[in-house]
């Protein structure tokens, strides 16, 4: 059975596994070490001290994560946020990253969050660490291109680019 619920401490070491993965093996994630399990669980408490940190869960094994962040640090943007979403690399394509944001943007919309942003990393031409995959997604899921920086990530000997991508969940009063 497939649940949804709130990451807690204990989850750090199954969630640095599936993000381990991204960090050794592609160019999803910039990051060139995987934090450690104190690094990471304390960006978790971080995060759940203001905005949702999730996990999908099939018969209580963790298959990914999904938690949003702030867009910027500033007062102005308190409405805005930014989305993360990684599954185990071997459960994609089954609709969790889907059910993921379904779930981040009902939170998030409780919160009175209006926009949702993701910072994608993007290939000028797919290879062996990095396709269009996530952008897809997000477009999939009513994401539309916000901007795009060339050639700002390095990782793999070779640089790629990063888009934003944006959708609006809320009014603008």
């Amino acid at each position: 059975m497939i649940t949804i619920r709130d990451a807690v401490t204990g989850d750090t070491g199954r969630l640095l596994e599936i993000y381990d993965h991204y960090v050794k093996n592609t160019a999803i994630t910039f990051d060139y070490d995987t934090p450690s399990e104190a690094e990471f669980s304390l960006h978790m408490e971080e995060v759940k001290k203001k905005y949702p940190f999730i996990v999908i869960t099939e018969d209580d094994r963790i298959l990914g994560y999904a938690y949003a962040g702030p867009f910027k640090d500033r007062e102005a943007y308190k409405y805005s946020v930014e989305l993360s979403v990684y599954l185990d690399h071997s459960v994609t394509h089954r609709g969790l990253g889907r059910m993921l944001y379904e779930e981040m943007e009902k939170r998030l919309a409780d919160q009175s969050i209006t926009n949702l942003y993701a910072c994608i990393g993007y290939p000028e031409t797919e290879d062996e660490y990095l396709t269009k995959n996530s952008a897809r997604f997000h477009e999939a899921m009513g994401f539309t291109l916000a901007g795009r920086f060339r050639k700002c990530g390095y990782k793999f000997n070779r640089w790629y680019d990063m888009i934003w991508m944006e959708k609006m969940i809320g009014e603008h009063r």
